[in-house]
């Protein structure tokens, strides 16, 4: 195992621990050079789940490419690496449940894009933008105006709730007064 900080190729192993799954070991190296400390997976080499992509090509599903893709999108958010390793399971459990081993990988992209969409709107859209191929800033446009659309149903539904309760409220009060 090479150390991803100095390149240097032999380490030690501090600590190993199943995952709560039991399906990969997780394992605390120390760089013998360096002495850096870094985790690696271990994973059980099956048949590989495949993704299609839009030109028809079939390629492997590759979880740090995902993960990477993720991760930019979120650069200097406030997102925990937790909820996107979270993410990319569930693309990964997606691919699981898939009777030939195969998903589009525009199914892959929308579930992804809709966790996503829940965790930080701002990554969303980064992530959006360079998965969807916006040609131009009217797409661009288009998809922050979807974006708020739903927002400002949200806050109109809300803020009419908020009245209705603060009507019951004022009506209660006049009951009381006039008694």
């Amino acid at each position: 195992m090479k150390c991803p900080y100095c390149g240097f190729g032999q380490d030690r192993v501090v600590d190993s621990r199943e995952s709560k799954e039991a399906d990969s070991i997780r394992r605390r190296r120390e760089c013998e050079s360096c002495n850096r400390r870094f985790t690696t997976y271990e994973r059980i080499d099956e048949i590989p789940y495949m993704v299609v992509k839009k030109d028809g090509r079939r390629e492997r599903f590759d979880r740090q490419k995902v993960l990477s893709g993720l991760l930019r999108a979120c650069e200097k958010r406030p997102v925990p690496a937790s909820k996107l390793e979270a993410i990319v399971d569930a693309a990964e459990a997606y691919l699981v449940d898939a009777p030939e081993r195969e998903r589009t990988t525009s199914e892959v992209g929308e579930l992804i894009m809709q966790n996503l969409k829940v965790l930080d709107t701002v990554a969303y859209i980064r992530f959006a933008s360079v998965y969807r191929d916006f040609k131009d800033v009217r797409e661009f446009k288009e998809e922050l105006e979807g974006l708020l659309g739903g927002r400002s149903a949200e806050r109109r539904n809300s803020c009419s709730q908020e009245s209705a309760r603060r009507d019951r409220q004022w009506r209660s009060k006049r009951r009381t007064k006039s008694r």
